[in-house]
């Protein structure tokens, strides 16, 4: 093996995520499928491929197969089978990244109701991975082509993220971010703190938070010589970023970084986890239950999602 291959799990076996892959297969030559390794189930692979009849030979791919017990489900179905063979998907492309044979992983969507219902009960693939590696902390970024957010929290009460924005917090997401963007080869990245009360707080009149726990945090970051500014008002600095200001947006909440991005490129922004011992970036949608098994899901995320992969592997981490 030249270089190390990227792993994609599947997801919900019910949901669009054996569609994507094997219309995403299907389009690269030889030389490109070689490169990847699906955690999955043949099965449903073969009962995507019968839907879409792209021609694809199910034989010539590598496959982790993982049984799902009793017969296949329906697509489009919430099943706690499903959500057992998510984690069993996940569990084992993350023992094969910690191994070495893949460089990054790449998920297609779980439903998190169905992963809850089987008895894993996580908030999604970020929280899933940190538990599986052994993590404390880590960070949800959102990649796109002209605007890019990390999270200071992301799936918690809008009550439990205004306490969760503190100065280390801040400051680490700051660290964070511009770590990872200086590994892909940007050596002075632009990073804007969005503030986390209207007009940033405009100064106490709209609360606090922003001067008492974001704004040490930026300056702490400037001292140790990170490109940072804020915290900025987020009704404008999301604009900013995007017509070419700041290469990064730290979002101290959930909807304060997923409406602009969804906003500005909901079928080609990329779900990257950071932070983590492995690489992992995602597709931005979910299972979509409702056109799964019809054949017409739309694979442009997956590919979008596969090619930061490559570059995720093409600038491996840097051990410590």
């Amino acid at each position: 093996m030249t270089k190390p291959l990227i792993g994609i799990t599947m997801g919900d076996p019910a949901g669009v995520g054996p569609e994507i892959i094997v219309k995403s297969l299907a389009a690269m030559d030889a030389a490109g499928r070689a490169g990847i390794r699906v955690y999955g189930n043949k099965f449903s692979l073969a009962a995507a491929e019968a839907v879409l009849k792209t021609g694809l030979d199910l034989s010539t791919l590598d496959i982790h197969h993982t049984d799902i017990r009793g017969p296949l489900p329906a697509f489009g179905t919430l099943d706690p089978r499903c959500g057992e063979a998510c984690f069993r998907f996940i569990e084992a492309a993350v023992k094969g990244a910690e191994a070495g044979e893949i460089g990054c992983i790449v998920t297609a969507p779980i439903n998190k109701a169905a992963l809850n219902a089987a008895g894993h009960h996580y908030d999604g693939h970020t929280g899933m991975l940190a538990s599986l590696t052994g993590s404390k902390s880590s960070w949800m970024l959102l990649a796109s082509e002209r605007l890019n957010v990390i999270h200071v929290s992301t799936h918690v009460s809008l009550r439990d993220a205004i306490g969760r924005a503190t100065v280390e917090r801040v400051l680490a997401t700051i660290r964070q971010g511009h770590a990872h963007f200086r590994r892909l080869g940007l050596e002075n990245p632009r990073i804007a703190v969005a503030g986390i009360n209207p007009h940033a707080g405009e100064g106490g009149l709209f609360g606090t938070e922003d001067d008492t726990f974001l704004a040490p945090a930026v300056a702490q970051a400037q001292a140790e010589g990170i490109n940072v500014q804020g915290p900025i008002s987020a009704d404008t600095v999301y604009h900013r970023a995007y017509n070419g200001a700041f290469d990064l947006v730290i979002a101290q909440y959930h909807d304060q970084g997923h409406i602009p991005i969804k906003l500005v490129a909901f079928d080609t922004a990329v779900n990257v986890s950071v932070g983590l011992p492995i690489d992992r970036c995602s597709v931005d949608h979910g299972t979509a239950f409702d056109i799964a098994g019809k054949g017409i899901a739309n694979n442009t995320n997956l590919n979008h999602a596969l090619a930061y992969g490559a570059q995720l592997v093409a600038h491996p981490k840097v051990s410590a």
